[in-house]
């Protein structure tokens, strides 16, 4: 699954990743693994987005789905790294 759109926003240090196929609004269920990295699905379970607060911290990537286009992201924006 490669993403639609990747975006940093330095004023809140917040990384999304938006997946191809769905448009904005489509999420029916979001899933907060912890404080810092949420995951959207749409209505049949399909992932739809994943938001990444504090990136410039470190990203715990162990139990994110598609953890390699969110480390390519971190790299290609320069932002964040993932977590040791």
């Amino acid at each position: 699954m490669k993403p639609l759109r990747v975006e940093y926003d330095p004023a809140v240090d917040a990384l999304a990743i938006d997946f191809p196929g769905f448009g904005a609004g489509t999420s029916a269920r979001m899933v907060r693994l912890d404080r810092d990295r949420m995951l959207d699905y749409d209505a049949d379970g399909r992932l739809v987005s994943i938001e990444l607060l504090n990136v410039s911290h470190g990203v715990k990537l162990d139990d994110l789905p598609e953890p390699e286009v969110v480390r390519r992201a971190l790299a290609l924006l320069a932002v964040g790294r993932p977590a040791a």
